[in-house]
């Protein structure tokens, strides 16, 4: 699906005219915001003249679009480097570009790592500089520009097209770095400090993706819920959320992902008041010690987290939560990690992202006294696991004999599939295809953890 919202068409030399066109293999890691940043990087080679591969084998250029937030990211970014420089055997022409945080992080020390196999690399902070850097490369020179800060036409990467996947939702990011200093973090290093998007940059390819088909909006930010706190005339995340809400054809939207101190009262509110808004929420709490969270420098307590999700359910009946959480952080005790244990209990997640403490380099908790044994982190990650699963299997049982509203999607070998406001896979027994890219009321009659199989409900 391309969004060509806009006004820069790229155009660089292409010396096999009338021969086949050149093809692009592109690996990403990561998070939603890699995938959105790899959305652009597609368009703009679209752009281009490449075509995209999922061979890796047959492809003129290779491009990785990196994560680094914890050290396996990092691993198989280098192992998939060792098996991508055979491509040069193949095609000797062929070119391998790194992209993203770990380029960010690494620099030229990554290329040295990989045997001088990069031919370009960039970051998230001017992957508008691509066709440039291409260019270079195609001269047989090294196309390498890690930037110290984004520069100051940052956000013209936007004027450049999109390729998306699915034709009836899209990411729309708003906001990129993180002005919080949590010690085991290393965004703040690879991503820059918080600047939110202008808004009627925003606005203007909402407006463009609606028209294009598109009926659920995604915003991402490191710190989507900072948004707007860093203009000169500081304006409300919630102000931005009403104004979305007024454009014609907008009929979901979801956001990720918060800090708790920045869902404020009038974010919360803003949830219940549109319809838009989905019932579903991402809403990372960590550790659910008050002191590891001190440790941490996550600035709110155990008991103020509690309370922002007692508003959140209050404001949003039914609204499914999710959340990110550490296990093993330096110096947790026994009665640290029950405290998180306690968190599972009382919040309820129907989605959990669990993660054994990674040290990254730079980060002031990797030189903390008290690093916790693997072993025993392995052993409280399988108990909070064990937790989660009951609550997550305990709490899917509640959709039964519900009606969901449901985006399908897609559909496959007689079944509608698609996504309920409460972030729930849904299938239904329906050749109805024309039901493709509608919300419609479902019938819950089974659900799993993951899966909602129901009836379109009729009017």
């Amino acid at each position: 699906m391309v969004s060509n919202i806009l006004k820069k068409q790229p155009q660089v030399e292409n010396k096999e005219t009338n021969q086949r066109r050149k093809k692009v293999f592109i690996k990403t890691f990561g998070c939603q915001m890699n995938v959105n940043d790899s959305e652009r990087i597609k368009g703009i080679l679209a752009s281009l003249g490449y075509e995209f591969t999922n061979d890796w084998k047959e492809a003129d250029l290779i491009l990785l679009n990196t994560c680094t937030v914890r050290e396996r990211p990092d691993r198989k970014v280098l192992a998939h480097l060792g098996e991508y420089k055979k491509v040069k055997k193949i095609n000797p022409n062929a070119k391998i570009g790194v992209c993203g945080c770990l380029a960010q992080r690494m620099g030229e020390e990554l290329d040295k790592r990989a045997g001088g196999i990069i031919d370009i690399m960039f970051s998230s902070y001017n992957i508008h500089h691509l066709p440039e850097l291409l260019k270079k490369a195609e001269k047989g020179e090294k196309a390498i520009e890690i930037l110290p800060e984004p520069p100051k036409d940052e956000w013209e990467m936007f004027e450049y097209p999109t390729i998306r996947e699915n034709p009836y939702w899209a990411f729309i990011t708003i906001m990129k770095g993180c002005d919080k200093d949590c010690t085991y973090c290393i965004v703040p290093q690879t991503r820059g400090r918080e600047r939110s998007r202008p808004i009627r940059s925003i606005l203007e390819e909402i407006k463009f993706l609606v028209k294009d088909g598109v009926k659920e909006i995604h915003l991402l930010g490191q710190n989507v819920t900072a948004w707007g706190k860093d203009f000169e005339n500081p304006i409300p995340f919630s102000y931005l959320l009403y104004k979305i809400a007024e454009i014609d054809g907008v009929e979901r939207i979801r956001f990720t992902t918060g800090y708790p101190t920045d869902l404020t009262d009038d974010v919360i509110k803003a949830m219940g008041e549109i319809p838009q808004i989905a019932k579903a929420l991402h809403l990372p709490f960590q550790s659910g010690s008050n002191r590891i969270l001190k440790l941490m420098h996550r600035y709110y307590t155990k008991e103020e987290y509690l309370e922002k999700i007692q508003k959140l359910k209050e404001a949003k009946p039914g609204i499914a939560l999710s959340a990110d959480v550490i296990v093993g952080f330096p110096g947790e005790t026994e009665e640290d990690f029950l405290e998180t244990l306690d968190v599972l209990e009382k919040v309820r997640f129907e989605q959990l992202f669990s993660f054994k403490y990674s040290p990254r380099p730079g980060t002031p908790a990797a030189e903390y006294p008290n690093q916790v044994p693997d072993d025993v982190k392995t052993e409280r990650m399988h108990r909070l696991l064990e937790v989660q699963k009951r609550i997550m299997n305990e709490e899917a049982k509640k959709y039964e004999g519900q009606t969901v509203e449901v985006l399908f999607e897609r559909y496959s070998d007689g079944k509608l599939i698609g996504r309920s406001s409460e972030n729930k896979w849904v299938e239904v027994n329906s050749d109805r295809k024309e039901l493709l890219g509608k919300i419609v009321p479902v019938k819950v009659n089974k659900a799993s953890v993951y899966v909602l199989y129901g009836d379109i409900v009729e009017n």
